[in-house]
């Protein structure tokens, strides 16, 4: 379901019926309410004003004024759903982690905010960019719109820029021949899959993180389907190694061992770029995981 479409639609529909209701049917009725208070006060001409009569003449009056029910539900959501469209396309954007592959930034099941305008801000459903921003940089958590398959969001973290040769070998991260080292945590349990994992903290670029190393998983890499880019990812029996493309970002998961990322299927290009995840601001089992992430 193309959520982004069906918001803009009801924002322009209701917009519409708005519009209408403030140059056209909110004169109709406020004419209306003249004339029902007119001929209320002709039918109660000479009685004492009581505060029964002025409360039925308050009546009378509303009941010709207000809106009629189709009316409610379309030009009376219009400014809900407004903001609710500006928010959403231009601010923030709330979405749901729905696996493991971001351990141990992230757990299944955390409720994220995406900053929608550090990127520069793009209109929905066409995608045009507004404004400019600042350009993504590696360590960065972005959500994005898988590039092979449209109308899917996946979440990792930004281990390669435009022309940035990234080599992965022994488990451990290379860009453009530094090594971006890493040190050890401890055991680290998944809770999900009841596996015992290797945590570690890594310098990515001088963005300090953790990630997480299953020690039984070989580390080899290998394609698991089509590409963006077929061929320009190198394949080694230590890992794999490859050069951006311009215009596009290399990303992997947290959880590497276990992360449909770039590794498999190549680059994000730019404008699939959604926005930077960085606040956690619900998970219904653990609370305590609410607050911002690198």
């Amino acid at each position: 379901m193309n959520f982004p479409l069906i918001l803009l639609v009801l924002t322009v529909v209701t917009g519409v019926f708005w519009l209408g209701d403030v140059f056209y049917w909110k004169k109709k009725r406020l004419a209306a309410e003249k004339a029902a208070l007119e001929r209320f006060d002709l039918e109660h001409a000479g009685e004492e004003q009581s505060p029964q009569l002025l409360d039925a003449r308050k009546t009378a009056g509303y009941l010709a004024r207000r809106r009629p029910g189709w009316l409610e539900w379309t030009a009376g959501l219009f400014p809900v759903i407004l903001l609710v469209f500006v928010v959403r396309s231009f601010v923030i954007e709330p979405f749901r982690i729905p696996s493991g592959s971001m351990l141990p930034t992230l757990e299944a099941g955390d409720f994220i905010v995406v900053n929608k305008f550090q990127y520069g801000v793009r209109f929905p459903v066409l995608n045009t960019r507004l404004t400019r921003g600042e350009k993504p940089k590696a360590g960065d958590v972005i959500v994005f719109d898988h590039p092979l398959t449209p109308g899917t969001d996946l979440i990792k973290r930004i281990v390669g820029t435009p022309g940035d040769h990234v080599v992965y070998s022994g488990k451990k991260l290379f860009i453009n021949g530094r090594e971006q080292p890493q040190s050890a945590v401890g055991d680290y349990v998944d809770r999900e899959l009841m596996i015992t994992l290797s945590e570690k903290k890594e310098k990515l670029e001088g963005v300090e993180h953790r990630i997480v190393l299953d020690p039984r998983a070989p580390d080899a890499t290998s394609p698991m389907g089509p590409s963006t880019h077929p061929g320009a990812i190198h394949y080694t029996d230590q890992g794999f190694e490859t050069t951006v493309p311009e215009g596009c970002y290399f990303v992997m998961g947290d959880n590497r061992d276990n992360s449909d990322d770039g590794r498999y299927w190549g680059f994000v290009p730019e404008q699939n770029i959604i926005g930077r995840a960085f606040f956690i601001w619900l998970n219904i089992g653990h609370m305590s995981r609410v607050g911002s992430f690198r």
